[in-house]
């Protein structure tokens, strides 16, 4: 695994980088910023939460659900 930055509509919104066994992902734009230090397993993963998030803010919460949470 790579870092990778992650676009959305043509603009970065943020970058993901390795850890452990997962991808996490550091925001750089506000929009975004609720997923920023969550991990996921693919950036086609983080890209669909993204997505979620910008349709409904709500989403946030449920994308921050245990299977994204390493815990604490």
């Amino acid at each position: 695994m790579q870092k990778q930055v992650i676009e959305i509509g043509g603009e970065a919104v943020g970058v993901v980088v390795p850890d452990e066994d997962r991808l996490k992902f550091v925001a750089v734009k506000y929009s975004v910023w609720d997923l920023d230090s969550q991990r996921f397993s693919s950036a086609d993963e983080v890209r669909a939460a993204i997505r979620r998030l910008l349709n409904d803010p709500s989403a946030a919460r449920r994308a921050m659900r245990p299977a994204n949470i390493a815990a604490a």
